[in-house]
C-alpha cells in the first residue's frame, strides 16, 4: 500500500532539516509518495496567506505530514495543520542519548499533551487598553480522548498526570479527574503531580517519571524544560497524533541565527521521521532509523550545536550509511 506523505519545510533550518529526514525516509525505500507544499512567513510576505488553502488540504487528505518550522506566523500556520489532521494529542519524548553533553544523561521521558484546548484554544479579547482576557478551554471529551490514548500507549504500565488543579479547580480538576476515572476503567495505574512540583522534581530525577500526561500549556512548557535536560531542543521530536492521519515536526522553531548556513541538527526531525514509521506501521524501518540516529550522535559526525563541526548533510548522510 502506497502512503501519501505531506512535506511541508516552512521557514529557516525547515528548509534544511526537513529535506534531510526526506532523504532518510527514501534511503529505506517505502512505499511513500512525497508531496511538498508551502507554509510559514515566506509564502505570507509572497501571497499574503501563512497556511495556503492548498497546503491544508493537502495535510487534511495525506496519510501523515513531516513539518519542520514557521517564524512569526508559527501559531497561524501549526495549529491549523493541528487542526487539519484532527490531532487531539501531541506525543513528545524528550531522551538523553550516549555521546551529547546533556544535564541528566539518565533523562528517557514521553510527554503526551492534549492538543486541542486549554488556554490555546485561541478564546482571547481586549475588552479595554487596560484589560485583556483568555478564556480557558477544558472539556471531558478531549480529556477522555487523551486519556484513553496515554492507556492504550502505555499499556499496562501506569502513567503520571501532571496538573494544577489546586488553582485552576474546575478546569484541570475535571481533567485531572476524568484522565484518572478512564484509567481507572482500563486498570492502568495513574499518579499525579502538581505540574510547578513536577518542574522541580524532574530536574532533580527525571528517573522518577516515565510517561506524562497534561493539559495543552503545560505539555508545551514542561518538555521544552525537559529538553534542557537532554542536551537543548535540536534533540526533540513530536508527533500530532489524530484518529486517522497525524502531523511529525522537530519541536525546535526556526533558528533564524543559523538558517541557511547548512548547519543545523536534522536529529530531532529525523526522529520525528522514523515517528512517523512507526506511526504506519514500519515498525522495523522505524527502529533502523532510531538506531542510525543514536549511533551518529554517539559516534559522531556532530552539528556545532552538539561541540562538533559538521553540516546537515554530513550527519544526515552519517544517518544513511548507518541504516
Amino acid at each position: 500500500m502506497t502512503h501519501e506523505i505531506a512535506v511541508i519545510p516552512g521557514d529557516g533550518i525547515g528548509q534544511e532539516v526537513v529535506p534531510a529526514a526526506v532523504d532518510v525516509l527514501e534511503a529505506l525505500d517505502p512505499e511513500f509518495t512525497f508531496t511538498e507544499a508551502e507554509a510559514g512567513d515566506a509564502v505570507e510576505t509572497e501571497t499574503g496567506e501563512a497556511l495556503p488553502e492548498e497546503t491544508y488540504e493537502l495535510a487534511a487528505s495525506a496519510d501523515a505530514t513531516l513539518f519542520g518550522a514557521a517564524g512569526e506566523t508559527a501559531a497561524d500556520v501549526i495549529l491549523p495543520l493541528r487542526e487539519a489532521v484532527d490531532s487531539f494529542v501531541n506525543v513528545r519524548p524528550a531522551k538523553a542519548y550516549p555521546g551529547v553533553d546533556a544535564v541528566r544523561p539518565e533523562t528517557d521521558l514521553v510527554f503526551l499533551r492534549e492538543n486541542t484546548e486549554g488556554v490555546y484554544a485561541g478564546h482571547e479579547d481586549r475588552l479595554t487598553k487596560d484589560v485583556a482576557t483568555l478564556t480557558r478551554v477544558t472539556t471531558q471529551s478531549a480529556s477522555r480522548q487523551l486519556a484513553e490514548f496515554a492507556c492504550e500507549y502505555v499499556d499496562a504500565d501506569g502513567f503520571t498526570i501532571a496538573h494544577k488543579a489546586n488553582v485552576m479547580r474546575e478546569t484541570d480538576g475535571l481533567f485531572r479527574d476524568t484522565v484518572a476515572s478512564v484509567a481507572e476503567e482500563r486498570g492502568v495505574a495513574t499518579d499525579e503531580v502538581l505540574m510547578d512540583a513536577f518542574a522541580t522534581r524532574v530536574c532533580l530525577d527525571p528517573t522518577q517519571f516515565d510517561v506524562v500526561a497534561c493539559p495543552n500549556l503545560a505539555g508545551d512548557v514542561l518538555s521544552d524544560l525537559a529538553a534542557g535536560l537532554v542536551g537543548g531542543l535540536g534533540l526533540l521530536p513530536s508527533a500530532n497524533i489524530g484518529e486517522q492521519r497525524a502531523l511529525f515536526e522537530p519541536v525546535h522553531g526556526t533558528a533564524p541565527d543559523i538558517a541557511g548556513r547548512g548547519v543545523a541538527n536534522p536529529a530531532a526531525t529525523i526522529i520525528s521521521a522514523a515517528m512517523l514509521l512507526e506511526y504506519l506501521d514500519y515498525g522495523e524501518e522505524a527502529d533502523a532509523v532510531h538506531a542510525a540516529v543514536e549511533s551518529t550522535l554517539a559516534e559522531g559526525p556532530r552539528t556545532p550545536d552538539l561541540g562538533g563541526d559538521a553540516s546537515t548533510a554530513d550527519v544526515t548522510n552519517a544517518i544513511i550509511d548507518r541504516l
